[in-house]
């Protein structure tokens, strides 16, 4: 047993204070106003970076912008083998960025043509990049990039690996299945997570979206959904020649257009395995694993509620809300 992994589970384990738990974030889905759930939010571990009279958009992701300053705490008190699992599971942080900043290098030459008066009154076109720390990969080169060719180029010369296109919709998708190949292959323990995960992203681009994915993300898919996943001509064969790894997710969602009834079950896999992970008395990447899955499971549920509060608030079912989308 190595010091830095006493010290690292030992950090883990006090982060779990730091999660909203269920009663919380009853409390904020039951506010009556945004306001009053922001309020709410200043009293707890969310409070650095919620600000009073933040729009819905802004407010979520401040709740994000809290869960990376977590994780990025969780890895400097672990050695390598742990810091590089907090990085693998982080890496919806840098998909965001990287996807902000070539969304507005493709707004440079509408922008040099003059404002455009859809965005008048609306403030920032795009929010500024999250703090990645040492949590990035190649972030400090792809922020430096000015054209989506060059980004495209700085990302297939990175760990990220080549896109296999220069388009917002490509370099998302690309990064996504990038994430899920290099999560399975670096953290054993979420492996499930990671295959099922790509496999929801592969349906919803391909059977709902109707958007094939560029070759060079679609042999990455093959890896871990294997090549006639893939080559599916239908989501019914699709699913049917999934990997166990992968099938428990879509098992009952028998029509593409249903998918989003995946999410939230997958949130819940995530949060029971990650409960069940940090419990364990080992010293070792199991317990650190699980509190960030954990973490991100009860930001998950606190932008939803958030979302209800600013509905008026009250219970019913729970929005669904994609946490390494764009936003």
């Amino acid at each position: 047993m190595g010091a830095g992994w006493v010290a690292g589970v030992t950090r883990a384990r006090a982060l779990r204070t730091r999660c909203l738990g269920a009663d919380g974030v009853r409390s904020v889905a039951g506010s009556r106003t945004l306001d009053d759930a922001l309020r709410y939010l200043a009293a707890t571990a969310y409070r650095h970076d919620v600000a009073p009279g933040a729009a819905l958009a802004e407010a979520q992701r401040a709740v994000s912008a809290t869960l990376l300053w977590h994780l990025r705490v969780l890895a400097g008190w672990q050695p390598a083998t742990g810091a590089d699992a907090v990085r693998a599971l982080a890496a919806g942080f840098e998909v965001s960025n990287t996807w902000h900043h070539l969304r507005s290098l493709s707004a440079e030459p509408s922008r040099r043509a003059g404002p455009d008066p859809r965005q008048q009154g609306s403030g920032r076109l795009h929010p500024p990049p999250y703090h990645l720390g040492a949590l990035g990969l190649a972030w400090p080169r792809l922020v430096r990039t000015r054209t989506p060719s060059e980004l495209r180029t700085a990302l297939a010369t990175s760990a990220w690996g080549d896109p296999g296109g220069d388009s917002p919709a490509a370099v998302a998708s690309g990064m996504r299945v990038s994430a899920a190949v290099r999560l399975a292959s670096t953290v054993p323990d979420a492996v499930r997570w990671a295959t099922a995960r790509l496999a929801l992203l592969f349906a919803r681009e391909v059977f709902v979206v109707g958007r094939r994915m560029p070759d060079v993300s679609a042999r990455r898919t093959a890896r871990l959904l294997g090549p006639r996943a893939v080559a599916a001509a239908s989501y019914a064969e699709f699913r049917q020649e999934l990997p166990v790894t992968a099938r428990w997710l879509l098992g009952d969602v028998d029509e593409a257009a249903d998918l989003w009834r995946a999410e939230a079950r997958w949130w819940e896999a995530v949060e029971r395995d990650g409960r069940e992970l940090l419990r364990r008395s080992r010293f070792g990447p199991q317990p650190v694993v699980g509190a960030v899955a954990l973490l991100s499971a009860d930001a998950w549920r606190t932008r939803g509620a958030l979302e209800l509060a600013a509905r008026g608030g009250g219970p019913g079912d729970w929005p669904v809300e994609v946490l390494d989308a764009p936003g």
